[in-house]
């Protein structure tokens, strides 16, 4: 038997997945003067999938050539549209137009042999995306998606229905936009796409689960990205997307050193050739040091991500209100929702409703609160109802009405729980610590503030617990060496000789929660020892 060839050993490799040996082999063929105009196209999309964009690029136009020469029409169509689809998506428009216009003029040339081809749409459908104008590109993708299905063209029927799933999302039709989108995914997941489509699909739906705020979707597809991104390991395309979700998966989940590790690593993917997904990769390792406390750090992740051409909202006004400038910070997040649609604006309204109370301004958040609540009712989103019992709860609290906050607080609580977000189940036991306290109730208000201090303490979330402190030390009358009320108490029952383990139960604390507010005694007061600190509860009038 001959040995193979470096065109079988190319065409096999691109069979098999294995990118970079289809690189090699067809590459190799190309340069003997062996390949087809489809080993072309097979040799331009494994370029791509490995990083080397412009090698694709320069190999598809050659393969579209190829087409033309074999008076392949369809062919040369279908490379001409898939180059205008690459620059559009790189935001490339004026050579995505031309090689768009160059697709259109070979379907008018060719008819009627070649009907409207359904890829001459695509860049119709997504111009009225990126407009705002929802309504048009559904009816635009609805009608390249039945053209795709009668020429039984699996590409493009996915990206016809993504783009249809995306317009349904933003015009409020969640429900049905996500079905939609579920639909493609099963074509994606059963290998009847190829694979840029089916990378694009896998991306687009990730985003689309963001929007609508579907956690459990979300987690769902991200494994499923996860498993195809593993199955082509040495792809670079789509990868530096994948790392970007699972940071934002993790840093929901209080999981921050794996975020900030995964934001890293989309990060290098990114820049090695998937440049769609560095805007994410920057942006959530913005969000983790921002919540981590490190400002400064946070700043020069958020200004990378804002290199790419999208704003890094709402995590940029948050740092700018932490910063203790208010202003700015609402200058910022109300210019970001004026220019996004609804599904986008639904992500931004949370932080509106802070901002503006920071503000002072509680008739601007109601509107925002309530804006949010009525977005919220037509979608069955646990995470969005979270967010908006949150909200609610905040503005009640700064309208005066204490008891219902401490309510709508409760009632977001409980969602986070299910949902194993620590972070905002913590920020809700605050706002339950400020409704107690405004009640009356200070034992609520401590066990309450306790609770948030500790958990914020076990996700590292320094910013947090610096706002808190300075909060609740501005409100309290002065205490020996600034105690906390609850140091106090602590600092009390080690003088009566209670241990850790006496103080949690009769505190209804953990023994972690204990030991922190031993350390902080110790810190404070300049000790080193129980006998130390119990000496100075008895001169101080702190002990029983």
């Amino acid at each position: 038997m001959d040995a193979p060839t470096a065109l079988d050993q190319g065409r096999t490799a691109y069979r098999e997945h294995r990118w970079t040996a289809a690189v090699t082999g067809l590459d190799a063929a190309d340069h003997e003067g062996a390949v087809t105009a489809s080993d072309l196209e097979h040799l331009a999309t494994a370029a791509m999938l490995v990083g080397r964009f412009e090698d694709g690029v320069d190999r598809l136009t050659r393969a579209h050539e190829a087409y033309l020469g074999d008076a392949d029409v369809d062919g040369a169509v279908r490379c001409a549209a898939w180059l205008g689809m690459q620059f559009m998506l790189r935001g490339d428009r004026a050579r995505a137009g031309g090689w768009f216009a160059r697709a259109q003029r070979l379907v008018e040339q060719h008819e009627p042999a070649h009907p409207d081809h359904g890829f001459l749409l695509i860049p119709e459908g997504l111009a009225a995306f990126y407009d705002g104008d929802g309504e048009h590109a559904a009816v635009v993708f609805e009608r390249a998606g039945q053209l795709a299905r009668a020429a039984d063209d699996a590409d493009l029927v996915a990206v016809a229905g993504l783009g249809l799933g995306q317009a349904e999302i933003m015009l409020g039709r969640i429900e049905a936009g996500l079905a939609l989108l579920d639909e493609m995914m099963v074509a994606v997941t059963a290998g009847e796409v190829s694979p840029i489509p089916s990378g694009i699909v896998y991306c687009g739906m990730l985003q689309c689960c963001r929007l609508a705020f579907d956690v459990e979707r979300a987690h769902e597809w991200t494994r499923a990205l996860d498993h195809w991104c593993e199955q082509r390991p040495d792809m670079v395309s789509f990868t530096g997307q994948c790392h970007a979700q699972r940071a934002a998966l993790f840093l929901l989940h209080g999981a921050w050193s794996e975020a900030l590790a995964a934001a890293q690593e989309a990060q290098l993917r990114s820049e090695r050739g998937d440049p769609d997904g560095l805007f994410n990769a920057w942006y959530q390792h913005g969000e983790v040091l921002r919540l981590r406390g490190d400002a400064a750090a946070a700043e020069a992740s958020y200004s990378r991500a804002a290199g790419t051409g999208w704003e890094p909202q709402p995590g940029l006004a948050l740092l700018r209100l932490a910063a203790g400038e208010a202003q700015l910070a609402r200058s910022m997040i109300l210019a970001a929702a004026e220019r996004v649609d609804e599904a986008e604006r639904r992500v931004l309204l949370a932080a509106v409703v802070e901002i503006q109370l920071a503000m002072g301004d509680v008739p601007a958040a109601r509107e925002a609160a309530d804006e949010l609540a009525t977005l919220t009712r037509s979608i069955a989103a646990p995470m969005l109802r979270a967010i908006a019992e949150q909200a609610e709860a905040a503005v009640l609290l700064g309208e005066g009405d204490a008891r219902a906050a401490l309510t709508a607080s409760r009632h977001a609580w409980a969602r986070w729980l299910e949902l194993d977000v620590p972070y905002e189940a913590a920020r809700c036991r605050m706002l339950a610590a400020r409704a107690c306290r405004a009640l009356g109730d200070d034992a609520s208000a401590a066990m309450e503030l306790d609770a948030a201090l500790a958990a914020f303490a076990d996700l590292g979330a320094g910013q947090a617990i610096a706002a808190a402190d300075a909060e609740w030390s501005a409100s309290r009358a002065p205490r020996p060496g600034g105690l906390t009320a609850r140091e106090v108490e602590v600092l009390r029952l080690v003088a009566s000789g209670r241990t850790n383990r006496e103080i949690a139960g009769e505190l209804y604390l953990s023994e972690k929660t204990v030991d922190r507010h031993l350390s902080n005694i110790f810190g404070k007061l300049g000790l080193s020892s129980r006998t130390a600190a119990t000496a100075f509860a008895f001169r101080h009038g702190l002990a029983d």
